[in-house]
């Protein structure tokens, strides 16, 4: 066998990377398979401790690969091929930089002899992904993988996590070069000091009407476990940012509620009336602002603490009293160690922001025969804590967003960026990782045909995911708007649909439709005891358009005028 310069043997780029792979500790793939990469496949053959999960979309693949890096807090790697490949995991690129999840795409390229010719499926990832990922890049030299390679992890887990993009050319891939040692990667975040940690006690100390606010990427459930200390003991408001709300135990009487689409308007108005706003992670973007609402720009009335892991995160939009770089784990291990004041005279209004939340998350009565309430409140009850509940965009998402319980960290699976078709590849990512859990996917009827496909990678890889389908026969969210802004006036947001009963039972999963409530809880049950890829088809009256609204409640509104 051929020496390298280091005196090492010489293997081919595709040994080099998985092997870096190996040393990172990476121990699942997800991929759809391309002649691209053909070559790293062919050295996964002989890597038993890393485990290739084959999809049927690259998007798919691209949000199972987010969801477990938001499981696990570990980069989730998924392999795709060059061109439309690339294009369709695009969407997973685009969840896990709005959802800040650490990942790292690697994508087959074009030999690079061919480059700039406009050679067959030839992109540039540099300039295709730059907007979107925190890195993107190519191994143009195989001598260079495995700095390239410890750069993407960490990168993607460090600071504000996020995906880096890697580029693969199909001829670098098959060339020789000789391996150089390398180290795993090591997450780096930015740590609280006693002196800020101080100086946060002290603007709590001084504040009638504090709040809490936490989100972002970087957490861990010892992060989570500590940020409920610190408001149990000093007695304050937590609320969770857009799609965070397993980050906090819901059943806790410090947790309030939530800033996300349709929040309580009781929320956003503590919001609005707090003296000091402690942000912890939480980028305080759009959603969670409220369109940038609640605090004024650029110096918000209120006093804002903002610790955040990338400095430039601070001061994005609003100005605050005090800025810190600081990841989460670090803040508030610092804070619940803090010792709180005898006298906390904002712990009466702590309390009538928990019964204002119990008032607003209390499942309403709706017209029709299926009271989706009643079946939230039945799951409520059901699901044990550590069940993992997933989603991806629609009406559909309001009822698992507003009116279930989170009590466990990384319980919820729901994608920040509003991507449809994310609560179905989650699920099976999930459900393999871990595979003791009950794992429950909420979709609607528009939302499942994203990625509906990925029950052939559940069924494949015996993950037993329980799919609750809510059908209309219409893209709800946007029939709303549209009743909204053009009552009447219904233009391509109606559906026609394959019987879901049938698709699903086509994958040999195990399928039942509900037309009233008191099916769903024996179908349910029978479900979970199939041990096969469920998925429960309710059927929802097409007027009820929201929880709280009907499509002819929203015609009778008057639509503003210019």
């Amino acid at each position: 066998m051929n020496e390298g310069t280091t005196g090492g043997p010489l293997v081919t780029g595709a040994r080099l990377l998985v092997d870096q792979l190996r040393l990172h500790g990476v121990e699942r793939i997800f991929c759809v398979p391309g002649e691209s990469f053909m070559a790293v496949l062919d050295e996964l053959y002989d890597t038993s401790d890393i485990k290739v999960v084959t999809c049927r979309h690259e998007g798919g693949a691209a949000m199972m690969a987010e969801a477990y890096g938001k499981l696990t807090g570990r980069p989730g790697i998924a392999f795709v091929t060059r061109g439309p490949g690339a294009t369709n995991a695009s969407a997973g690129i685009h969840v896990a930089h709005q959802d800040s999840t650490p990942m790292l795409l690697f994508i087959g390229q074009i030999e690079r002899t061919v480059t700039e010719r406009g050679a067959f499926q030839e992109i540039n990832y540099r300039a295709m992904f730059s907007p979107l990922a925190k890195w993107a890049t190519q191994i143009d030299d195989g001598r260079r993988t495995a700095e390239i390679v410890s750069r993407a992890f960490h990168l993607a887990s460090s600071g504000r996590p996020g995906p880096v993009v890697v580029a693969l050319p199909e001829d670098m891939l098959i060339e020789r070069a000789a391996a150089v040692p390398a180290r795993p990667y090591q997450r780096i975040q930015a740590g609280l000091t006693s002196e800020d940690c101080e100086a946060i006690g002290r603007a709590v100390r001084s504040a009638d009407r504090p709040i809490v606010v936490v989100g972002g990427g970087g957490w861990s459930s010892q992060a989570a476990h500590d940020a409920m200390q610190f408001a149990e003991r000093w007695d304050l408001p937590i609320i969770a940012s857009f799609r965070c709300q397993d980050y906090v135990d819901n059943t806790h009487r410090s947790y309030v509620g939530n800033l996300g689409l349709g929040a309580n308007p009781a929320l956003l108005a503590a919001v609005r009336e707090a003296d000091l706003i402690l942000a912890v992670g939480a980028r305080l973007g759009e959603i969670s602002s409220n369109g940038y609402s609640l605090l004024r720009i650029p110096c918000p009335e209120q006093d804002l603490i903002h610790m955040h892991p990338d400095p430039d995160e601070i001061g994005r939009v609003y100005q605050p009293t005090l800025g810190i770089i600081a990841g989460s784990e670090s803040t508030f291990r610092h804070l619940a160690a803090a010792e709180p004041p005898r006298e906390r005279p904002w712990a009466s209004r702590t309390r009538k922001l928990r019964d204002a939340y119990l008032d607003w998350t209390a499942p309403p009565a709706v017209v029709g025969p299926v009271q989706m309430g009643e079946i939230m409140g039945y799951l409520r009850e059901r699901l044990p804590a550590d069940a993992i509940v997933t989603n991806g965009a629609g009406n559909f998402a309001i009822w698992p967003n507003r009116y279930h319980r989170y009590r466990t960290y990384r319980s919820m699976l729901a994608p920040v960026s509003g991507s449809m078709g994310y609560g179905i590849p989650a699920a099976v990512a999930a459900k393999i990782q871990f595979p003791g859990r009950l794992v429950v996917a909420f979709a609607g009827d528009g939302d499942i045909l994203m990625t509906g496909q990925e029950l052939a990678t559940a069924v494949k890889e015996n993950a037993p995911i329980l799919i609750v389908l809510l059908n209309n026969n219409m893209y709800g969210t946007i029939r709303m708007h549209q009743e909204r802004a053009y009552p009447g006036r219904v233009t391509a947001t109606t559906l026609v649909n394959p019987d879901f009963i049938r698709f699903a039972e086509s994958f040999g999963a195990f399928a039942e439709r509900i037309t009233k409530t008191d099916q769903f809880s024996g179908a349910f049950e029978r479900a979970v005891a199939s041990q096969k890829v469920a998925l429960l088809e309710i059927i929802i009256d097409p007027e009820i358009i929201s929880p709280t609204d009907t499509i002819t409640s929203l015609r009778k509104r008057k639509r503003p005028t210019n």
